[in-house]
């Protein structure tokens, strides 16, 4: 690739400036070594390295990152695993247990009662540890023999019970490197290809998310207090499968691939993709300990709010370093020149640029708040205040560089003004507030500040597709589930789902399959039933809007989640026989059979299980079958054409039982911005504008 990479570690060690003067006047004091022989050295302050004080961004859960229980050596206690760093063995190496001399009754009660306190707290520990594997998996026994230092019996005669427990170990994940990184001058093939790595590895961390949670639900069922954290399990697996994106480098500026506006649900995301290391720490930077000039240098930021004494007006942060409060947020001491902080004074002596991610809370999302990449920022200058709670803080004033793209967390305020107030922000384009006529749950808004084209009010809006009548009367059976309360495991619709739902209790699409069968008519669930996601029609506000470049185009005002339902791609169906007429009149036609079979993508966890088999059932016939939209369509049919879309196409059934005239379903493969705009991979494009034609 014609990529550039432009090595940092080679910055030459500057003179050190007033603030590092004054933390290394802080630090000038020497401290004192204990050798193992029992001399004592002194080491220079200037060794030290920096103490890492994490903040925690707030509104974040402070949960641990899921680490999954390994089966341990037989061979090594539980003494061994927990307390051999602290805590010395007295009692099993011989070479340096002194010789045993005449003992008083008084030491030898002494000595009994010490090994007997000894053997009493080993078995306590044994059992408890024991007990809970027995209550977590079920399948653990309790070891019954008090000399044994195993947490769990072995069989006997099991010869390999060694063996199984050597290569089921934790496998070794790749650290973050050291080295840092300018990516620059990428050119076309490479920015395409960055691109489609981190959509492809986001897709497997929202699938492998989505069936965690969906898998640790059922496993805990009642027991479940707390909302199950499918994000860092799903972020665990993906490092021990060596998943995680920019490990062999760090980065210093752009990460390719993200594009400003990328919009993050979790903090784990972050970390899996490069963009910011730090699960919970505001400050993402290169510790001294492993600069070349022993320098520490930070690469990224989370501005949260989560400092009083924070300024944020868009392209100038006035941003608070980190350290000196307690669990409420509250500055209670003065925070030190140090780790992070210290890390962003030397990039501003440097000129070295931060990432800056936007964290803001959002109402509807599967979490709290979302994570927004709005591009690099300067330091510019760092002093030590007076902050609002009268301890001395850090702050550092950051301003945007020009010729970036416009912020995600704007184009988020701004798409927030527009779903209430739409006329007050863009007095001027507007041809329609609702195409639909309200025959959509949300209104379909019509905008063209470009031209005086109207085109797609001249058509008649369909919400549905419309089928032949054959199609109905033949394909409808009357079977059904009698779930009165709603789809359960084992229900007759499962069943013909190949035994797993295809959406999660939010509606999101589960792993992509050949077709999903929705429950239907002959169903007894509720319209709020967990197997009828698609049929329920639009649940985000979508806009046509005229570009320069597609010409017709589909955004979003609302934040799509990856695996949501966008809506139905809704024509008229024909026959083939009628299709073929319909051509020699001149007509454009949509044949669905030349989609992408992009839904073969979503849920794809061959990298994380090498036995992993795409969903094969239920299987569908080839599609012999064309929709005419050149009189009746939807708001789907302006959507624009990519080779790599953010858009794929899921098989559906609910009205009926026909598997050659399934429904075309829109399903999000990624997190969708407000005002991005929304693709599919039609199978055939025009060469020239690369979209279909008959939608131009």
């Amino acid at each position: 690739m014609g990529s550039l990479l432009q090595d940092l570690n080679l910055v030459p060690p500057s003179p050190s400036s007033s603030l590092t003067a004054a933390a290394a006047a802080a630090a000038s004091t020497s401290s004192t070594i204990i050798a193992t022989d029992g001399s004592t050295t002194e080491a220079a302050a200037a060794l030290l390295v920096p103490k890492v004080e994490p903040k925690l961004e707030p509104f974040d859960v402070e949960t641990p990152i899921y680490q999954p229980q390994q089966p341990q050596d037989p061979t090594s206690s539980s003494q061994d695993l927990f307390f051999s760093s602290s805590t010395p063995n007295c009692f099993s190496n011989s070479q340096l247990t002194p010789p045993l001399s005449q003992s008083t009754s008084s030491e030898d009660d002494n000595s009994n009662n010490l090994y007997s306190e000894y053997n009493r707290i080993s078995e306590l520990f044994r059992t408890a540890f024991a007990k809970r594997l027995q209550d977590q998996y079920g399948d653990v026994s309790v070891v019954s023999d008090p000399d044994s230092r195993a947490i769990v019996p072995v069989k006997e005669g099991d010869n390999n019970a060694l063996s199984s427990v050597v290569v089921s170990q934790r496998p070794k994940y790749q650290k973050r490197s050291s080295e840092l990184v300018r990516v620059t001058d990428l050119g076309l093939e490479d920015q395409r290809y960055f691109r489609d790595l981190v959509r492809r590895t986001r897709m497997i961390y929202d699938s492998l998310r989505i069936l965690s949670v969906l898998e640790e639900e059922k496993r805990r069922g009642e027991r479940l207090g707390r909302r199950a954290r499918g994000d860092l399990r799903a972020a665990a697996t993906m490092r021990d499968c060596g998943l995680w994106l920019n490990r062999d480098k760090r980065i210093v500026g752009s990460i390719p691939g993200v594009q400003i506006g990328d919009v993050f649900f979790f903090r784990m995301e972050l970390c899996v993709v490069g963009l910011h290391g730090q699960p919970q720490a505001g400050i993402d930077y290169l510790p001294a300990s492993q600069s070349s000039n022993r320098e520490p240098i930070a690469t990224s930021i989370i501005v949260s709010g989560g400092y009083e004494d924070d300024e944020d007006s868009g392209d100038v942060i006035v941003y608070t370093g980190h350290g000196g409060q307690d669990s409420l947020n509250k500055q209670c001491e003065h925070q030190k020149l140090e780790g992070g902080n210290l890390a962003m004074e030397r990039s501003m002596h440097y000129g070295i640029e931060v990432r800056v991610i936007r964290g803001i809370k959002h109402v509807g999302s599967v979490s709290s708040k979302v994570y927004v990449y709005d591009g690099l920022y300067k330091i510019l200058d760092c002093w030590f205040d007076v902050g609002k709670s009268g301890f001395g803080v850090y702050k550092y004033k950051l301003l945007r560089i020009d010729g970036q793209p416009e912020m995600g967390s704007s184009i988020l305020k701004f798409a927030e003004t527009l779903r209430t107030k739409p006329l007050s922000v863009r007095p001027r384009g507007y041809l329609s507030l609702d195409i639909s006529n309200k025959k959509e749950n949300m209104p379909v808004f019509l905008f063209n500040d470009i031209d005086n084209d109207h085109d797609p009010m001249c058509y008649q809006y369909l919400e549905r597709t419309v089928f032949p009548v054959f199609v109905i009367t033949n394909g409808s059976n009357g079977t059904g589930c009698d779930c009165v309360s709603g789809c359960s495991d084992g229900c007759f619709c499962e069943r013909k789902n190949g035994g797993e739902f295809a959406y999660d209790d939010n509606g999101f699409l589960l792993r992509g399959k050949p077709v999903v069968f929705e429950c239907g008519v002959s169903c007894k669930c509720p319209p709020t039933c967990r197997n009828r996601v698609t049929q329920r029609g639009l649940r985000n506000r979508l806009e046509v809007f005229r570009s320069m470049e597609t010409g017709w185009g589909v955004r979003s005002l609302d934040l799509i989640h990856a695996g949501a339902f966008i809506c139905e791609y809704a024509g008229v169906v024909i026959t083939r026989e009628q299709a073929q007429i319909f051509t020699m009149n001149g007509g454009g036609l949509v044949y669905p059979n030349r989609f992408s079979a992009k839904w073969s993508e979503w849920g794809d966890l061959s990298q994380i299980y090498p036995n992993y088999i795409r969903p094969s059932y239920p299987e569908i016939p080839p599609l012999d079958f064309a929709m005419d939209v050149s009189k009746m369509r939807n708001v789907a049919c302006y959507m624009s054409h990519s080779s790599t879309p953010n858009v794929l196409v899921q098989f559906v059934l609910y009205d009926h039982n026909n598997l050659m005239f399934p429904h075309i379903m829109l399903f999000a493969m990624e997190n969708i911005p407000p005002l991005r705009e929304l693709s599919l991979d039609y199978g055939v494009a025009d060469e020239w504008t690369g979209k279909l034609a008959i939608c131009n």
